[in-house]
């Protein structure tokens, strides 16, 4: 079997919109636009980038939750671009999403083992008994208790929501763990709590993550690589430690300068840039972030910089990296 868990290939996904001009014009509003990678065994792969700019849509892509207008998406040596519901299904086992609010992906009438169960029920797999027993199993190595899954989600903290929902994508074993901002809604405390249990997991089970965040702090500590993501484009991509220490993109360099620095005498009070989201309907031409760069020249109007390596695996779509 190939090393290699994932690979997506110039995958896109748009809506459609209508101008809030009066004419009221019909607008395509790209939400992934071109994205490749790949994802090796084991590897934790972080997408890093600010609300809106199309981490959500890309993972939601991924599972075939949205049709892909364009791309391909490789998971495990098989296409599974145009599969069918039903030709879907077995894939699904192997690839499964931990949801940024898991409470709203819970149906809440069901108890803890009732959601828990439910993915091996839909696949066919074991007894009633059996995984009321699994599911036992399952709280007891998220960090809960058996007892616990005679009850409802909503009688649970969010942190303990989340540990549900990771037990729930666990149940099936998958290779693939999309993990869509799963600490966001969550205390700091016990961010680090569910961050920890996640690499805890990883080490016992070995499947690959694709981390979200918006946080590229967070990011960073989870994965093994970076993808940084911008209006729907991949702007730069390398190794944790060549895009936090090296940073080559703009938008890369203004996210590590937006990380706060908690002690005075050491804190960086020259900001990369104080640059906000820039409104506008439609696509910028050129460079997706010209708008808002502070380096930008008349190139980056007139042409669109590829994504490019640089040195050591390390990707830039800027044209003066």
């Amino acid at each position: 079997m190939s090393d290699t868990v994932l690979e997506i290939r110039d995958l896109t996904k748009s809506f459609a919109s209508r101008s809030a001009m009066p004419s009221r014009t019909k607008i395509e509003n790209i939400a992934v636009n071109k994205v490749s990678f790949a994802v090796s065994a084991a590897e934790t792969l972080g997408i890093v980038g600010e609300s809106g700019c199309g981490k959500s849509t890309l993972a939601l892509t991924i599972m075939r939750l949205y049709e892909p207008d364009a791309g391909k998406i490789d998971f495990e040596g098989i296409d599974i671009t145009r599969l069918n519901g039903r030709e879907l299904k077995p894939v699904r086992r192997n690839m499964q999403l931990v949801f940024q609010d898991p409470l709203a992906a819970f149906d809440p009438r069901l108890r803890v083992d009732q959601i828990i169960g439910e993915p091996l029920e839909i696949h066919g797999i074991g007894t009633l008994r059996s995984n009321r027993d699994y599911a036992a199993s399952l709280l007891r190595k998220v960090g809960l208790y058996p007892e616990d899954m005679h009850r409802l989600p909503s009688e649970f903290s969010g942190g303990q929501q989340q540990r549900i929902g990771i037990a729930r994508a666990l149940a099936l074993k998958p290779r693939l763990l999309i993990c869509d901002e799963p600490v966001s809604a969550l205390d700091v405390s016990v961010q680090a709590q569910i961050l920890n249990l996640l690499r805890d997991l990883q080490d016992e089970f070995g499947f690959s993550y694709i981390f979200i965040s918006h946080n590229i702090a967070i990011t960073a500590f989870m994965s093994n690589r970076i993808g940084v993501m911008y209006l729907g484009k991949l702007v730069e991509m390398g190794s944790t430690e060549s895009i936090t220490k090296n940073p080559r993109h703009p938008y890369t360099k203004e996210l590590l300068a937006a990380i706060p620095e908690p002690d005075p005498s050491i804190r960086d009070n020259n900001i990369y840039s104080k640059s906000e989201p820039t409104e506008f309907e439609g696509r910028p031409t050129g460079c997706v972030f010209r708008m808002r760069c502070p380096i930008a020249q008349e190139i980056c109007a007139a042409e669109e910089p590829p994504l490019r390596t640089i040195d050591n695996g390390h990707q830039t779509a800027c044209h003066f990296a």
